[in-house]
């Protein structure tokens, strides 16, 4: 994990669109607070479950009112994983979490074949890469204004949760979009790769995660 270094490199991408200033703050929270207020896309990437920094105190309750106003929400790689009480909220803002001991980490080959038309994929091709590709998704039983991005087929060994195992042989999904249905139109973006830095060489790899910052910050 190099959450400093791979942020420091997004920034350097997100100046490339005129307009777009993105400010990085550095150890996992803001030391102004206020920032967020002014924030068109948050953006985490960094460690999850217990350790994110956003279920401390009461930081959710300062990040939904964000998302109440339409801010972007997006998180890459271990930023995605949550604990059940508190990925409860983040349906809300991202479509989708990974849970332990329900969703699976593994490292695999994921070969990306095919993308769907969406802003996101703009300009991104099909691409092999190895990564700690998590799947098996805490995704909602209504899946409207949810849309896959990533997906590729892993290895069956790499099934090791009770909910993975029985889904042998199916696509599963590695990033994903969300348009929440409330008033704002605010949206959301998870992304389980990310893992090794090398990755961010990859121009689709990278292309995708840009595009999604900048097509959830509208």
């Amino acid at each position: 994990h190099e959450f400093f270094a791979g942020s420091a490199i997004l920034c350097d991408l997100l100046r490339q669109t005129p307009g777009v200033f993105p400010i990085m703050a550095r150890d996992g929270w803001p030391k102004n607070e206020k920032l967020f207020d002014t924030a068109d896309c948050i953006v985490m990437y960094m460690d999850g479950r217990g350790g994110h920094p956003v279920v401390q105190g009461d930081r959710m309750k300062l990040i939904q009112k964000q998302i109440d106003r339409g801010c972007g929400w997006v998180n890459l790689h271990y930023a995605v994983d949550y604990l059940p009480q508190h990925g409860k909220t983040v349906l809300g803002w991202m479509g989708g979490y990974y849970e332990p001991n329900y969703s699976i980490n593994p490292h695999w080959d994921a070969d990306i074949r095919a993308l769907p038309k969406h802003p996101i994929t703009q300009g991104v091709k099909p691409f092999t890469l190895r990564d700690e590709w998590y799947y098996g998704m805490r995704f909602p039983e209504d899946t409207k204004g949810l849309t896959p991005i990533l997906q590729a087929l892993p290895p069956d060994n790499t099934r090791n949760t009770e909910y993975t195992k029985g889904r042998k042989g199916e696509i599963e999904t590695m990033a994903w979009a969300y348009e929440r249905p409330d008033a704002a139109k605010g949206r959301g973006f998870g992304f389980t790769g990310g893992h090794f830095h090398r990755n961010w060489a990859d121009e689709n790899f990278r292309r995708v995660v840009v595009n999604a910052i900048l097509w959830r910050a509208k």
